[in-house]
C-alpha cells in the first residue's frame, strides 16, 4: 500500500518539506534588500569623484610640462640669437692668461650678460643680380668688332624699419669712360660704381622722402629703366638718356633729397616728384666725374619738378612734364644758366609698348645774349608675339656746333630696328641694327647681339 503523500500534488509536497527557519529569514531579507540596493549608487558616485580628481591632477601635470617646454624653446631661441650675433661680431682679442680664482676653480663662474640683438629678420638684405654680354661692330673709323662684357648689376634692398627702406645699385663694368665725347681710362680694366644709393622714408602714398643718389626724374625713361638691359626692350638706351660716362648729355644721376607721392585727383592718378641736388659738374675738365657725389663745385643747387598722370580709364597710359634748373660755372667762361624742359606720353602694356619723349636743353650765358637750344626726341614701338618682340625706334638730337657744354654732340639722328627673344623667364637675346646720320661726318651703321639676364 502506497504512502498517502505520494498521491498529493508536487507543490503541496514542497511546502510540507520547507524548513521553518527559512520562513523566518524571509521577512528580514525583504527589509534589508532596499538598503543594499541604495548603497550601490553611493559607491559609484564616490568612484566617479575619485576618477575626476585623478584626471584634474593629470591635466595640471600636463600644463606644467607644456609650460616648461615653452620656456626651454624660448631659451633655445635666445641661445641661437646669441650665437648668430657672436658669429657676425668681430673677434675679440684673446686676453693674457691669468691665475684662476677660487670661484673659477670651483666652477662658480659668473654668467656673461646677454648682448643686445639686432632683428635680422626685418633688416635682411635682398640681392638681385643683372648682367649682359654683347657682340658689337660698326663701320666707324677706329672701332673694332669685339665681344664686350656689359654691366654686372647687384641690386640691393633692405627694409630698415616699417617706414624706412634702403636701395642701391652696385655696378661692375669694364672699358674706358666716355664723358661727353672724351675717352678716359684703360680699355680692358673693370671698375666699380655705386649708381644708386638712397634711404627712403614713406609716410603714406602722398609723401615719400628719399636722400642719396638717384636717377633724376627727367622724362619717363630715366626713372622707368635703370642699370639693367634685361628690363628694357632694346639693346641700349636712347641717346637722350645715355649715361653720363657713356656720352650722354643729361644729368642722369643726382645727389641730394627728393620728395614724391600721389596728388589727390581721383581717377586721374596725378603724381609729383620734387628734387634738390648738387647738379652736375661744369665739365671742365671734361675728364672729371660729372656726378658730384661728395662735393659741389659751387654753392648753387639744382632743382627739378616733375608731374605726371596715370589715368585709370586708360590702363598703361602715362603723360607727364618736368622742368630742371641748374647753374654751371665752366672754367674761363661766364656762368651758364641751364634749363631742361621735357614731356612724355607713353603707353605700356604686357604685349605692346609705345614710348614718346621730347625735350629741349637751354643754355644761356649770364651777362650775354647768347642762348643755345638743343632739341631732341625719340619714339619707340614694339609688339610681342609669343616669345618674340620686334621693335623700332627713331631718335633725334640737334646741338649747335658752338654749344658751350657739349660741342661734341652736334646732329645725330636715325632709326634702330631689332628683335628681342625671351629664351626663358630670366634670359633675353636681342639683335639690333642702328643707322646714325651725323653732321659733317659719314653716317655710321652698327650691329649688336646681346644676351641680357637676371639671377
Amino acid at each position: 500500500m502506497k504512502p498517502v503523500h505520494q498521491g498529493l500534488p508536487i507543490s503541496k509536497r514542497n511546502r510540507r518539506r520547507m524548513p521553518g527557519p527559512a520562513l523566518l529569514l524571509l521577512p528580514v531579507f525583504l527589509v534589508a534588500a532596499p538598503a543594499l540596493v541604495a548603497q550601490q549608487p553611493a559607491a559609484s558616485a564616490a568612484s566617479d569623484s575619485e576618477t575626476i580628481h585623478l584626471l584634474l591632477e593629470r591635466v595640471a601635470d600636463l600644463e606644467a610640462k607644456v609650460k616648461k617646454i615653452d620656456q626651454l624653446e624660448a631659451r633655445v631661441k635666445q641661445l641661437e640669437g646669441e650665437k648668430l650675433t657672436t658669429a657676425l661680431a668681430p673677434a675679440a682679442p684673446v686676453p693674457a692668461q691669468t691665475t684662476a680664482t677660487p670661484e673659477k676653480e670651483m666652477g662658480l663662474q659668473e654668467e656673461p650678460p646677454v648682448p643686445e640683438r639686432m632683428d635680422f629678420s626685418k633688416t635682411l638684405l635682398r640681392i638681385r643680380g643683372f648682367g649682359d654680354i654683347n657682340l658689337r661692330g660698326d663701320n666707324h673709323k677706329g672701332d673694332t668688332t669685339s665681344f664686350t662684357l656689359g654691366q654686372l648689376n647687384l641690386f640691393v634692398t633692405s627694409d630698415i624699419s616699417e617706414r624706412f627702406k634702403f636701395l642701391s645699385e652696385i655696378i661692375v663694368e669694364g672699358g674706358p669712360d666716355n664723358i661727353y665725347g672724351v675717352t678716359t681710362g684703360q680699355k680692358n680694366v673693370f671698375g666699380v660704381d655705386v649708381e644708386r644709393f638712397l634711404v627712403e622714408y614713406s609716410q603714406n602714398d602722398y609723401f615719400k622722402l628719399a636722400a642719396g643718389r638717384w636717377h633724376t626724374a627727367i622724362g619717363y625713361y630715366n626713372t622707368a629703366y635703370h642699370h639693367s638691359t634685361w628690363f628694357q626692350t632694346a639693346a641700349d638706351r636712347p641717346l637722350l638718356f645715355a649715361f653720363e660716362d657713356r656720352g650722354g648729355i643729361l644729368p642722369i644721376h643726382s645727389v641730394g633729397v627728393s620728395a614724391s607721392g600721389l596728388i589727390p585727383s581721383g581717377r586721374l592718378g596725378l603724381h609729383y616728384v620734387a628734387e634738390v641736388g648738387n647738379g652736375r659738374a661744369s665739365r671742365t675738365p671734361l675728364t672729371e666725374e660729372p656726378v658730384q657725389n661728395v662735393i659741389d663745385d659751387q654753392n648753387h643747387k639744382a632743382y627739378n619738378l616733375a608731374l605726371f598722370a596715370r589715368p585709370e580709364a586708360v590702363p598703361g597710359l602715362q603723360v607727364g612734364f618736368s622742368a630742371y634748373r641748374d647753374l654751371l660755372a665752366p672754367l674761363n667762361m661766364p656762368r651758364i644758366d641751364e634749363t631742361i624742359l621735357a614731356a612724355h606720353a607713353v603707353f605700356v602694356r604686357p604685349s605692346f609698348e609705345w614710348l614718346n619723349e621730347a625735350l629741349v636743353v637751354r643754355h644761356a650765358a649770364l651777362g650775354s645774349a647768347l642762348t643755345f637750344n638743343t632739341p631732341g626726341f625719340y619714339s619707340q614701338v614694339s609688339k610681342k608675339f609669343g616669345s618674340y618682340r620686334p621693335y623700332f625706334r627713331y631718335q633725334y638730337v640737334n646741338a649747335a656746333n658752338a654749344e658751350p657744354i657739349f660741342p661734341d654732340i652736334k646732329l645725330r639722328q636715325g632709326p634702330s630696328v631689332g628683335m628681342r627673344f625671351d629664351a626663358s623667364e630670366s634670359v633675353a637675346v636681342k639683335l639690333q641694327y642702328d643707322y646714325t646720320a651725323l653732321r659733317q661726318q659719314p653716317a655710321v651703321s652698327g650691329l649688336a647681339l646681346q644676351i641680357g639676364f637676371t639671377f
